[in-house]
C-alpha cells in the first residue's frame, strides 16, 4: 500500500524543511517538496505543524525481563509493544543481564521474533555479563553468521559480578564478532556492560592502543555511571569510539547533563548515544536506604533526556535526536535505519511544537495515532 505524509517538518536528523514523504509498503520510496499521486490507493496522513523524526532506536534494553539479584521474584516482566510505542520506540536490540541461565538465550531470540511480528524491528546480542557467551548456535562467530538477529555479543568487566576477563580474552570475542559479522554481512559489536570498579575502562584502552583493534568494534555501554568512568569515556570517544550513555538507570547525573560536559570536553555529538536499559532490575530504598522492594529501570528516559537537552541544553534538534536516531543505527550497522532517507524503513516520529509525542510509525505502518495507540499487541 502507498502512503504519502504530506506537510511534514522533517529532521531526518537533519533538517530538511518542510516537504512531502511517499512510502511504499516499509520502505520510504520519494521525498519531494510536493508529491501528488492520481490513484485511489493512496493513504494520505496530513503531518501539519509537527515535527517529523526518523523513529528511535533503542540499543540496550532488556526485551524478555532482568533483575533476579535479589531472588526469583526479582527478576522483570517483558517488554510490550505498547510500552515501545508509547515512547517512539521502533527499532530494539534485546540482550541478557547477569543471568545466562534462567534467562534463556533462545527464548530472547523468540521474543525478539515476536516483536518483529508486532511491526517493530528488533535485533539481539548474545552472550551475557560472564567470559562463557552463552550462544544459540555453538559459537558466538556461528551466531553472527547464521542467526539473522544477531548484531554481536554482550560482555561485563569492571563489575563484581562480572567473569573479570582478560584482554586476550576479550579479543578472542572480538575477533569472534567481527569475522562473524564480516562473513553474516554485519559490523558486528563487542557490547560492554561498565560497572563500577576502580578498573572502569582501562582493558578497553588496552584494546585499542596496545593491540591495535579496531575501536568501532567496541560498544561500551553504561559509561554514565560515575564521574571518573564518564571522564575515562570521554578520552575513549575522542579516540573515535562511540559511548553509550544509560537513561533508565546507572548515571551519576542526569545524562543531558553528562553530554553537555562531553561536549564541553570536545567530544563531538556523532560519538555519543543514549540508550534505557529499559525492565533492568532496580531495588526500591527509602530514605534510609532499606530495601522496599523492585522495580523495573523506565524505556521511557531516552526521548526524556534529548527533550531536556533541546530545551534547557540549547542543542539543536538536529543535534540532540541523533543520539536515539543515526548514532546507535551506525553503531550497530544498520544501513536502513536511523535516518528519513529513500531507501530507508519508514519508521517515524511526529512531535507537535512542545515536543509530545503525537503519531509513530513502525515499517511503514501507523502504530500511533494522535496519541492513541491504534494497534493491539499479542493476547490482547
Amino acid at each position: 500500500m502507498l502512503k504519502i505524509i504530506k506537510n511534514a517538518e522533517i529532521y531526518a536528523p537533519n533538517y530538511l524543511g518542510k516537504k512531502d514523504i511517499l512510502i511504499a509498503g516499509e520502505k520510504i520510496v520519494a521525498i519531494e517538496e510536493e508529491l501528488n499521486l492520481s490513484i485511489n490507493s493512496v493513504t494520505t496522513i496530513d503531518a501539519e505543524n509537527k515535527i517529523v523524526t526518523p523513529g528511535l532506536i533503542d540499543q540496550h534494553i532488556h526485551i524478555i525481563g532482568a533483575g533476579g539479584k535479589d531472588g526469583f521474584a526479582s527478576m522483570t516482566p517483558e517488554v510490550t509493544l505498547n510500552e515501545l510505542i508509547a515512547c517512539g520506540t521502533t527499532t530494539v536490540v534485546g540482550l541478557l543481564g547477569t543471568d545466562g541461565t534462567a534467562r534463556n538465550i533462545r527464548t530472547l531470540y523468540g521474543k525478539t521474533k515476536a516483536l518483529e511480528q508486532e511491526g517493530i524491528s528488533a535485533y539481539m546480542f548474545s552472550g551475557y555479563y560472564g567470559v562463557d557467551s552463552v550462544t544459540i548456535t555453538d559459537s558466538i562467530q556461528a551466531d553472527m553468521i547464521c542467526i539473522d538477529k544477531v548484531l554481536g555479543c554482550k560482555i561485563a568487566i569492571s563489575d563484581i559480578r562480572s567473569s573479570y576477563p582478560t584482554a586476550k580474552e576479550l579479543l578472542r570475542k572480538l575477533r569472534d564478532v567481527r569475522v562473524g559479522g564480516s562473513i553474516g554481512n554485519k559490523k558486528g559489536i563487542l557490547h560492554v556492560h561498565l560497572g563500577n570498579l576502580d578498573s572502569k575502562m582501562d582493558i578497553l584502552f588496552e584494546l585499542v592502543k596496545k593491540y591495535q583493534f579496531p575501536i568501532e568494534h567496541i560498544s561500551p555501554t553504561h559509561v554514565g555511571r560515575t564521574k571518573p568512568l564518564f571522564d575515562q569515556a570521554i578520552a575513549f570517544a575522542k579516540l573515535g569510539g562511540m559511548i553509550d550513555i544509560t537513561t533508565g538507570a546507572s548515571k551519576y547525573t542526569h545524562p543531558h547533563l553528562s553530554v553537555l560536559y562531553a561536549l564541553e570536553e570536545g567530544v563531538s555529538i556523532d560519538n555519543i548515544t543514549f540508550s534505557s536499559d529499559g525492565h533492568a532490575g532496580l531495588t526500591k530504598l527509602d530514605k534510609e536506604g532499606n530495601n522496599m522492594g523492585f522495580k523495573s529501570a523506565p524505556i521511557d528516559q531516552n526521548i526524556y533526556e534529548v527533550i531536556e537537552l533541546i530545551k534547557k541544553g540549547n542543542i539543536k534538534i538536529e543535534e540532540a535526536f541523533k543520539l536515539i536516531t543515526i548514532n546507535p543505527a551506525r553503531n550497530l550497522g544498520l544501513k536502513n535505519k536511523g535516518k528519513i532517507d529513500v531507501g530507508f524503513d519508514a519508521d517515524f516520529c511526529f512531535f507537535n511544537k512542545d515536543f509530545v509525542l503525537q503519531d509513530v510509525f513502525a515499517r511503514g505502518k501507523q502504530m500511533m495515532k494522535n496519541t492513541e495507540i491504534i494497534v493491539k499487541k499479542s493476547f490482547e
